[in-house]
């Protein structure tokens, strides 16, 4: 017996994100990257220095709103409430309905949790950045 389940849409617009996520995580991990340093050392270091602390707390925003929706995705009933029944309930008919739902729903909770890790562990490594750009700027 075989199970697939297909979760959130291919083109980044379910609630999963997709290809949206990626985006995100990319630009998260290219901004973090930047060397200040670099920054100062050109010749209209201020105007650069802005740009970039804006576009860094743009994109921080952005994950954060991604972030707050992951969470939603965690929040709610506890698809394993199912061990709370009786052996004869998840034996029935309806069992076996209730087993692919709770499978769905596990999965979809398991890709959330790995979506939001990966936002925040990159969040958490950018925002030094917006600080010290903050400070540079004045």
């Amino acid at each position: 017996m075989t199970l697939t389940t297909v979760v959130g849409v291919a083109d980044g617009a379910g609630p999963l994100g997709g290809e949206s996520d990626e985006a995100l995580s990319t630009r998260l991990r290219d901004l973090a990257l930047v060397d200040l340093d670099a920054l100062i050392s050109s010749g209209d270091s201020t105007g650069l220095i802005a740009a970039f602390a804006d576009d860094v707390h743009d994109a921080l925003r952005e994950a954060r709103a991604r972030i707050v929706v992951l969470r939603g995705m965690l929040a709610g009933a506890d698809p394993l409430n199912v061990l709370d029944t009786t052996v004869r309930q998840r034996a029935s008919d309806a069992g076996g309905t209730g087993a692919a739902r709770v499978q769905a729903r596990l999965v979809v909770q398991a890709e959330a949790a790995r979506a939001l890790a990966r936002l925040a562990d990159l969040a958490g490594s950018l925002a030094p950045k917006l600080f010290e750009a903050d400070r540079r700027r004045g």
